[in-house]
């Protein structure tokens, strides 16, 4: 069940009561769909599987389901209707694709529910927007250097045709991932405004662990997300898990939002090569040893990013002692 019910005010507020005080965001997702034999060397990244691979798209929401995660996040990141243009799809096809990649995660979670005995645990469907630098599909969401012609009108102009489909689609929010820069949160934050009636999130990374990756502050950016009320929840993605701590202490001193996390493995990814690189991840076990000390100074959405995967998921919930506890029942 989502929380359909809910307003935009207080659909996370319920949530996170009904889910004990601390949700579980699902993990890296192109990660899974590589690991079962996805090629992603594409400009449309993951979103080529909404084209070529439906099932396998499903799949991995329902392992992820399975893996314990109360938040799914489609398969949208880099779903762009330029995007799917520049690869020949019509305006209508491309718009479409925008719709299938909510469906499909829809479906996934009625598959889970059809399967499980947990039918009351609430699930969420949240419908990715990656950042202008993911269509570019050259690394600048790692850098947050766009140029310096980019404004914000056209930032705006760039995404609002696609956010008012997802909006539109059936999912319960939209998570605005990877959010490399100051002026890209302020572009959100005024297309929300303009009659989006569901509430987002907006989930920022940082290569410092004190900055967005652009170099802007993270406090202007957190600023800019609770000043927006569609904005129902503030926090990092895509950023090595040494990191997260002190980005929490830094968003808690502006927000009194809820925060998220969901870190990468704390690889590097070389846009070059398009590649994760300098292999310093961190195992499923040192990760999650982190879980309990974020949630205790302020996350209350936790979970993974890339190179992540549904054992992450899993270990991240036996780690949070009322999901353990629910767990071993």
């Amino acid at each position: 069940m989502g929380l359909s019910n809910g307003t935009v005010d207080t659909l996370l507020s319920d949530f996170l009561r009904k889910s004990g005080g601390v949700a579980v965001i699902d993990g890296g997702f192109a990660t899974e769909l590589e690991r079962h034999g996805a090629d992603l060397n594409d400009p449309l990244w993951s979103a080529k599987c909404l084209h070529t691979s439906a099932n396998l798209v499903r799949k991995v929401h329902l392992d992820y389901l399975e893996a314990g995660a109360d938040i799914i996040i489609t398969a949208s990141y880099q779903a762009t209707i330029q995007g799917f243009e520049a690869k020949g799809f019509s305006k209508e096809e491309s718009e479409a694709m925008l719709k299938k990649s909510v469906d499909i995660a829809r479906e996934a979670r009625d598959i889970y529910y059809e399967k499980s005995l947990e039918s009351s645990r609430p699930i969420l469907v949240a419908a990715s927007v990656g950042s202008y630098g993911a269509y570019l599909a050259d690394g600048s969401e790692y850098s947050g250097d766009y140029g310096n012609a980019m404004n914000l009108e056209f930032l705006k102009n760039f995404h609002r045709r696609r956010v008012q489909i997802l909006a539109e689609s059936g999912a319960d929010l939209i998570a605005f991932e990877t959010v490399p820069n100051k002026l890209e949160a302020q572009a959100f934050a005024e297309l929300l405004e303009e009659g989006i009636k569901i509430p987002a999130w907006f989930s920022f990374n940082s290569k410092d662990g004190v900055n967005v990756v652009s170099g802007d502050s993270l406090t202007e950016c957190a600023k800019i997300a609770d000043s927006c009320k569609k904005v129902v929840a503030v926090g990092i993605n895509c950023t090595p898990p040494r990191f997260i701590s002190g980005l929490i202490q830094t968003i808690k001193k502006v927000t009194s939002k809820p925060i998220l996390i969901y870190p990468n493995s704390g690889e590097t990814y070389d846009a070059e090569i398009k590649q994760w690189v300098n292999n310093t991840g961190v195992a499923d076990e040192d990760f999650v040893s982190y879980v309990n000390k974020w949630c205790e100074i302020g996350a209350s959405l936790v979970g993974g990013c890339c190179r992540t995967t549904p054992n992450t998921i899993k270990a991240i919930c036996r780690t949070l002692p009322a999901r353990s506890a629910s767990l071993s029942l």
